[in-house]
């Protein structure tokens, strides 16, 4: 009531001055400002609010000061351009105003936020999204094990990927008997329309069961903390649920591993045999491929030429090529020596690394031998002894480039 006898009265005060403002307009005065014969205050119309005001002069400050207070500046804030004071009446307004714009905004937030939460009630599965089967008629005696044996004539049912068990379920009364109906979860959708074609009205020991989609109601309140977390170990096992509907056929009898398909020959040379001529090598790799192509198609051929046991390794496409060189070239003769063939067990390197003593030996032989075969050439002429330097020098570098672009690509192909 308080707010309403204050808006009259405010009311009444504007219509008050409305009228003395006409009277002073027919005087011929100022027509925005005009005194009040009442108390002598001086009024200014304003524009925006449409309303009169008080004009702020020095009569008015040092007025206002009298009835309500010195500034913390003294007679200085006299001096200063003041802000026009608000009367009380419209400074409650204001207040009124702004706290209502604050709570029609909380207001409105609510109700948005009420908006957005769903009341709980009942609710369905999309059809095309609904891999659940409702079943009742059942046998009073029947078990999980007959029940799953039963519901996978129609599709596989899915597996929970915690537990690994089937997700299916036989409801029970208070007492703990079987009702008669049951539930059960395909890992598709198809399954459940093949379901209500073929298990529906069929007959169990005399129990015709009837088959249909599951439709599911909300239980009391949803509790967020309940949801299962889908951490990487719940997400690897649905993954693995989902490879059961892999159409690649499956491979017959036992699968080969990859490492059966390498074969291992032993004693087929000794180191020394390469250090004379380092281009024997590529003969001895040459021999076997060609005699090792008898046996299928051959991928790769390895010469470990600094093992000790003179190993060398040869791949094949199939693993069943395999068996056969190794019963053909196992404790055969070769160049003198008895070979040992046998299959490679994925795990032992054969790479032998060479001791630093063991590569400048290696390096002033394949020199030595580089240098032979350069003497065998036309000599250059007597004035050329700049280009014979220069052409010395890259021949030094070439034997160190060539073993160590060797090196690197026998440890790849064994890699591989």
């Amino acid at each position: 009531m308080s707010g309403d006898s204050d808006g009259n009265r405010e009311f009444h005060e504007q219509l008050r001055l409305q009228e003395l403002y006409g009277q002073r307009r027919d005087d011929g005065d100022d027509p925005y400002t005009f005194v009040d014969p009442e108390d002598g205050t001086v009024y200014d119309w304003d524009h925006d609010k449409k309303a009169w005001f008080p004009k702020i002069t020095e009569d008015f400050i040092a007025a206002y000061q009298a009835n309500y207070g010195f500034t913390e500046d003294g007679a200085s804030a006299a001096t200063e351009d003041p802000q026009p004071e608000k009367p009380k009446d419209k400074e409650k307004e204001e207040k009124k105003e702004e706290e209502g714009t604050e709570s029609g905004t909380t207001k409105e937030e609510k109700m948005k936020g009420e908006k957005r939460k769903a009341e709980p009630g009942w609710f369905d599965i999309e059809k095309d999204k609904n891999t659940n089967v409702y079943i009742t008629g059942l046998p009073p005696d029947i078990t999980p094990d007959e029940f799953v044996e039963l519901m996978s004539r129609c599709g596989i049912i899915m597996r929970d990927p915690l537990t690994e068990e089937y997700k299916i379920k036989l409801y029970k009364d208070s007492d703990g008997n079987l009702k008669g109906d049951g539930l059960c979860c395909y890992l598709k959708v198809k399954s459940v329309g093949l379901a209500e074609r073929l298990l529906d009205e069929y007959e169990i020991r005399g129990y015709r069961l009837h088959v249909e989609a599951a439709r599911f109601e909300l239980k009391g309140q949803y509790d967020a903390s309940k949801k299962k977390k889908k951490n990487k170990e719940y997400r690897k096992k649905l993954q693995q649920q989902q490879k059961q509907l892999d159409w690649r056929p499956e491979k017959q009898g036992d699968a080969r591993k990859r490492h059966e398909r390498v074969v291992i020959i032993r004693n087929m040379f000794h180191p020394s045999d390469f250090e004379e001529d380092p281009l024997v090598l590529n003969e001895y790799r040459d021999d076997l491929r060609s005699e090792c192509e008898k046996f299928g198609e051959v991928k790769k051929v390895l010469i470990f030429d600094r093992h000790p046991d003179g190993v060398a390794s040869v791949a094949f496409k199939e693993p069943e090529e395999a068996d056969v060189c190794v019963n053909t070239l196992n404790a055969r003769w070769f160049g003198g020596r008895q070979l040992s063939a046998e299959l490679w067990d994925g795990v032992t390197d054969y790479q032998v690394e060479e001791t630093v003593r063991e590569r400048e030996e290696r390096l002033k032989g394949w020199s030595a031998f580089l240098g032979d075969e350069k003497t065998q050439e036309v000599k250059p002429k007597a004035g050329d002894e700049t280009t014979e330097v220069g052409q010395k020098e890259t021949e030094k570098e070439k034997p160190e480039e060539m073993e160590e672009k060797k090196e690197m690509e026998e440890k790849k192909e064994m890699e591989e």
